[in-house]
């Protein structure tokens, strides 16, 4: 219990001074985009989780960097990939992708063992690739639409869907098992750190390219997720009114200003597990 309160206490300081940094300039159009009708909310919220971020998480992720040597951070994140199979598996199951399933099985089987608890990643040196699957993939895979976009705090670029399938995912997690409540809290931060290290380059990256960042994750994110689910027969973006043009009546097709970016790995993002290598913030499982 004494872990809970004082867990909560430290959250509840780190949202107090991300909020009294987090204030977002909303564009005048905002909300007039059909995919994402909450803009408003979600600019707040996108600004209150990059203070968060450049405030807490990315100097602790640049310190476990800087002092946890390379090779050690490698199996630190390939143990916690290696767990995720898990819930891969019941996902893949679920879309009725045997295949899918039997591969997650194998790899975990075989990384657990001869990789040392997971340590190293052997199953795709022996070409079984790492396919993470969230219950958000398999309800789009059932046929359930996305919803609007939403900005989650902490867990950054997310929807209404994939909003409801990080419930199911928490409990195929075998760390959200783990007891007592402190080791859990210091396992569930150190994953937590360790994707936004890997995270490093590519947020950087937004920082510098992109002009808009709260559009150039939410397009990137919007776009990683329907090829996802789609693959090649991905649909297009929905239609919208451009605000900029003369009023035909006619819907303009929204076509983002650059190309989203390819995530650098299946990692999930800094601010939680289903943003598919994605920032949560202006910066940016």
């Amino acid at each position: 219990m004494n872990a809970c309160v004082i867990g909560l206490r430290w959250l509840c300081g780190c949202a107090i001074v991300a909020l009294l940094g987090g204030c977002a300039s909303v564009p005048p159009n905002a909300g007039k985009n059909p995919i994402d009708p909450f803009e408003r909310v979600n600019r707040q919220v996108f600004a209150f989780n990059d203070h968060f971020d450049r405030a807490i998480v990315k100097p602790a992720a640049q310190g476990y960097t800087n002092v946890v040597p390379k090779p050690v951070r490698a199996c630190f994140a390939n143990f916690f990939d290696n767990l995720f199979e898990l819930t891969s598996m019941v996902n893949s199951t679920l879309q009725a992708r045997p295949n899918a399933a039997g591969v997650s099985v194998g790899r975990f089987l075989m990384n657990s063992t001869v990789g040392v608890l997971g340590c190293f990643d052997v199953a795709t040196r022996v070409g079984l690739e790492r396919n993470k699957q969230y219950f958000a993939l398999t309800m789009g895979r059932w046929g359930i639409g996305a919803g609007p976009y939403l900005v989650l705090p902490f867990l950054g670029p997310s929807s209404v869907r994939d909003a409801i399938g990080e419930v199911p995912d928490y409990f195929t997690d075998p760390v959200s098992y783990i007891t007592p409540l402190k080791e859990y809290y210091l396992a569930y931060s150190a994953r937590f750190v360790d994707k936004r290290a890997q995270l490093l380059e590519a947020t950087n990256l937004v920082e510098e390219a992109a002009l808009d960042p709260y559009q150039f994750v939410r397009d990137a994110y919007l776009q990683r997720t329907r090829s996802r689910i789609g693959g090649d027969n991905a649909p297009p973006p929905p239609e919208e009114e451009d605000p900029d043009g003369p009023s035909t009546g006619e819907p303009t097709r929204n076509t983002p200003a650059q190309p989203a970016p390819a995530p650098p790995s299946e990692s999930a993002s800094p601010a939680g597990p289903r943003s598919e290598g994605l920032p949560a913030t202006d910066t940016t499982h």
